[in-house]
């Protein structure tokens, strides 16, 4: 099937944002100066957009997902370590477990490791050098143990060996735990396999910390007053899943520009042409007008092309609102470029989830969307924001009702017919 027009996706990870006081209440998004998004929404239509279900939060690989197409009721069931095991391109052997993990800064107690901070200080070089001491490690019971870096602070811990099982529980906490200790895996099904498996990450746990409490790198960065990397946390075990999408199910051709670990795990999961680079990092300072540039491109072969940009999530992380606004001002300005060079194009625009900037936090609030097409409806929305797209044509829809909005006005979208349900629903 051949898509009438073609259709241009934008992903702002951690678009949406709480009312900063001292913006008067505003969002970063709407205090931001958008003359090109704002020319896109006169043209077409604004909304509120709910990656699963209202008021809930979720993470980037979930709301990711399901803007790339896949089903709600598969993305609900995706383990985050064979995601970023494949945006990172390791090999897997069937039945190897994947987990995602960060480095952390930990301190050995009697009952475990003490977390003072979940992601070391946002450590974002020399991961490569800590992961060397953690290759092929024997963790007994015919295990054996890689730890490769990711993203940042991220990394993905691979445990192969067979008789193993995903089962387990994390030893992360999660966000809000710093001062506590990491948790113990556990089985979370009866049987060896899952029994095994938790032991030997408690066991990992132990020698990661061994390994890296006197790396080089973390001896240079306590001289620098930074924080050592000294341990690793670990959540989402998983096994590789085939994974497919309304995008594949309907025959397009897709292509995904990004530099970020997860985001470039799920497109290769689905087999979307992948446009990555150096240059293309997570962070607010990723190289703009390269990856416009390279989405021009792509779209060229490609009937959908998914530009995918983190930096306003990392802001928001951070606290800091000031960076996020000016990070939304500079995708606007070169997106201006890209929109004069093209022509007959379905423009979408959303995030994967809302991050506020006052707590630092994914939070449940819908994300701002906007969709704009040479034969779209328009309604009364005049700028790209959370309280004008709240009265939008669009209205409040889930992330794959938005993704379908916009393949229907690429012509793309058939009528339903029995069959079709299972990429538009979570089943019951």
């Amino acid at each position: 099937m051949i898509a009438k027009r073609k259709g241009l996706f934008i992903i702002l990870d951690g678009l949406g944002d709480g009312g900063i006081e001292s913006y008067g209440g505003q969002t970063p998004l709407e205090q931001a100066r958008t003359p090109n998004m704002d020319r896109l929404i006169q043209k077409g239509q604004g909304g509120l957009m709910d990656p699963l279900f209202p008021g809930v939060p979720v993470g980037t690989h979930t709301g990711t997902g399901v803007l790339l197409g896949i089903p709600p009721g598969m993305i609900t069931c995706l383990e985050r370590g064979p995601i970023e095991a494949a945006g990172i391109g390791i090999h897997t052997e069937p039945g190897d477990i994947l987990i995602r993990c960060n480095f952390a800064t930990l301190e050995a107690n009697d009952e475990g490791f003490r977390i003072f901070d979940r992601r070391a200080g946002r450590i974002k070089e020399h991961t490569l050098e800590l992961t060397q001491v953690l290759q092929d490690v024997d963790m007994g019971e015919g295990i054996r143990a890689t730890l490769s870096p990711a993203t940042q602070h991220r990394a993905v811990l691979r445990l192969s060996g067979g008789n193993l099982s995903s089962a387990i529980s994390d030893t992360d906490p999660g966000s809000g735990f710093e001062n506590q200790n990491a948790s113990l895996s556990l089985a979370k099904q009866t049987g060896e396999a899952a029994e095994r498996t938790a032991r030997a990450l408690n066991r990992f746990m132990s020698i990661a910390h061994e390994r890296l409490k006197d790396h080089p790198v973390n001896v240079a960065r306590r001289k620098a007053d930074l924080l050592p990397a000294n341990g690793v946390l670990c959540r989402s075990a998983g096994l590789r899943k085939n994974t497919t999408s309304l995008i594949g199910y309907l025959g397009l051709r897709a292509g995904l520009v990004s530099g970020e670990s997860t985001v470039l795990g799920l497109g290769r999961l689905l087999g979307y042409q992948i446009t990555t680079d150096p240059g293309f990092t997570a962070m607010p300072n990723t190289d703009l007008k390269a990856k416009f540039e390279a989405a021009r491109t792509a779209l060229e072969e490609n009937d959908i092309l998914f530009l995918h940009i983190k930096g306003p999530d990392i802001c928001a992380h951070d606290r800091d609102y000031e960076t996020k606004k000016t990070l939304l001002e500079s995708v606007d300005s070169h997106l201006g470029s890209m929109l004069d060079s093209t022509d007959n194009l379905v423009v979408a625009i959303t995030g994967d989830h809302s991050t506020d900037s006052n707590t630092g936090n994914h939070t449940g609030d819908p994300v701002p969307s906007l969709l704009s097409s040479p034969i779209s409806r328009r309604d009364r929305c005049t700028t790209f924001g959370e309280a004008e797209c709240a009265m939008g044509g669009l209205g409040r829809l889930t992330g794959t009702s938005f993704l379908c909005s916009m393949l229907d006005a690429m012509g793309i979208l058939r009528k339903f017919k029995p069959g079709d349900e299972s990429y538009y629903t979570i089943a019951d």
